[in-house]
């Protein structure tokens, strides 16, 4: 496969949504090329606007193809490169798939707002109420899927697929923050961190010399 990709993400250490463009490609091994644009920073904004109008990381460009907003993302990758197999195979476990996937892409704002992604962090927040009712709800999704799909693999429908892409995020934030959630979800967390794609994202994040201090929360661990 030719390598005519090229995917413009933000900070590595911060950038929640460009992980998911990222690692659903790197996951299913679909060569492209990384361009990186500091968030926030000067000429990050003028900087994008190259790539596309919606301001916001990640893009994707695919041979004169544009494809912004991650979950986007994972749906154009799955049509063209990988035969739709983005999604479990099973059209009821395939809408259940996409129906937690869209929960996170368009809900979870307490989790999001107070449980920022921090790679680099170790971190022991106090949670309000709307945020501890988010990571319950997560805590219990990952939990029945997990004790449902246990035989079939360790991911959320035994197989990697875009569903563990859209909460990839969750779990590092889960592990920053040391998030009390079921001994299903910690051994997910496991899962996800020792992902090499996820292992190698959190490499480069450590790396990273910026700092976004609104997104520097709590006391260190």
């Amino acid at each position: 496969m030719k390598n005519n990709m090229e995917l413009i993400i933000g900070n590595k250490n911060y950038s929640s949504w460009s992980l998911r463009g990222w690692l659903m490609l790197k996951a299913f091994d679909i060569p492209f090329t990384e361009t990186r644009l500091a968030l926030f920073e000067a000429d990050f904004y003028s900087s994008l606007a190259n790539y596309s109008p919606a301001g916001k990381v990640p893009v994707l460009i695919d041979n004169g193809i544009t494809v912004w907003d991650s979950l986007a993302i994972c749906e154009y990758v799955s049509e063209t490169h990988l035969g739709n197999k983005g999604w479990p195979a099973d059209a009821a476990e395939r809408a259940l798939a996409r129906a937690i996937s869209c929960e996170m892409h368009s809900g979870f704002f307490g989790l999001r707002h107070e449980l920022p992604m921090n790679c680099r962090a170790k971190r022991a927040v106090t949670l309000t109420e709307a945020a501890l009712k988010d990571v319950q709800r997560i805590d219990t999704i990952w939990t029945e899927l997990l004790q449902k799909n246990s035989a079939q693999g360790p991911w959320l429908f035994g197989e990697f697929s875009i569903a563990d892409v859209m909460f990839a995020p969750v779990a590092l934030r889960f592990d920053t923050y040391n998030s009390e959630v079921s001994n299903h979800s910690r051994a997910y967390v496991k899962t996800v961190l020792a992902h090499p794609a996820v292992q190698a994202w959190v490499a480069d994040a450590k790396q990273e010399s910026e700092t976004i201090e609104e997104e520097e929360v709590g006391l260190p661990l």
